[in-house]
């Protein structure tokens, strides 16, 4: 309330301190132990309203928070138009007072997907000091809400795991499904590792020494068993694997290096002048010496 001045009908011979008219029968205002009309209180003496400007008559309710004056009907929220007279208040910039839920509103965080003041209770995802409300947070390409669970950022954009995979993961040479995690290369094609086995025994062969014949793949066991030449000197298979990965060809035989050498003499044939004779293999002097 005002508490700085007293308004009420003169009964006694006074004159306006202002425009010095007669108040006796009329209503005055007295301020500071100053007479005046109501007129001129409005005039000279009156706070002036901080919503709307005007002068706080004698006749009017005025409210007052740290020396700034409303009229009662003025003082609302600056952003619902709530009163709040006998309502908790903010006093905020360029002196707008606001209600306590639209300055929560106001403080609150933004949602990145719907902009809107994300408010204590709601359920929200945050990454990178970004936030959204659960139900904003969406993949980039199907829109369905991702809300709490995995997701896949790229760039601006975020994925759910199912559309991540159909668009940015690489595809099985095998199977042709995406491949998630994990996984292979092999002469630049990616693998799943359950997808890169034995063609015989199915076992899987990523981080293991194998050989490829014609698109299929073998371990070592298994290619020796079944797909490896048997040398024509020794009766092993020739794998390529550790000693002797030379192999000499001839006719319809194969040695490893180290066993194609003379009947006779056992001197190493490999990249040397070589005789058939008897379908055994010589050195160019041995047959002279038969």
């Amino acid at each position: 309330g005002p508490g700085s001045y007293t308004v009420g009908t003169m009964s006694e011979r006074f004159d306006c301190h202002y425009c010095r008219d007669p108040l006796q029968g009329k209503k005055y205002v007295q301020k500071e132990g100053r007479h005046c009309c109501v007129k001129c209180f409005e005039k000279f003496c009156a706070n002036t309203c901080m919503e709307c400007k005007k002068p706080i008559g004698a006749d009017s309710k005025e409210l007052h928070f740290k020396n700034r004056y409303w009229h009662d009907n003025c003082f609302r929220c600056f952003k619902c138009y709530t009163s709040l007279v006998n309502e908790p208040f903010m006093l905020r910039e360029n002196n707008k007072v606001w209600c306590s839920n639209c300055t929560a509103a106001e403080d609150a965080p933004r949602c990145k997907g719907c902009f809107k003041p994300i408010i204590a209770g709601d359920q929200n995802v945050e990454y990178k000091k970004m936030v959204w409300h659960k139900d904003c947070f969406t993949c980039s390409q199907c829109k369905q809400v991702i809300g709490s669970g995995s997701f896949f950022p790229k760039g601006d954009e975020f994925y759910c795991v199912s559309c991540h995979e159909h668009k940015f993961a690489k595809t099985c040479a095998k199977c042709k499904n995406p491949i998630t995690s994990g996984g292979l290369t092999y002469q630049e094609q990616p693998w799943h590792s359950e997808c890169f086995i034995c063609s015989n025994c199915k076992k899987q062969l990523g981080g293991k020494r194998f050989t490829a014949v014609e698109d299929q793949f073998y371990c070592v066991e298994c290619y020796k068993e079944c797909v490896a030449k048997k040398c024509a000197g020794c009766k092993n298979p020739i794998t390529g694997f550790g000693r002797g990965t030379s192999v000499v060809n001839y006719e319809d035989e194969s040695w490893h290096d180290y066993c194609f050498k003379c009947t006779k003499c056992a001197r190493g044939l490999a990249n040397k002048r070589f005789v058939c004779h008897n379908g055994k293999i010589y050195c160019a002097e041995c047959p002279k010496r038969l």
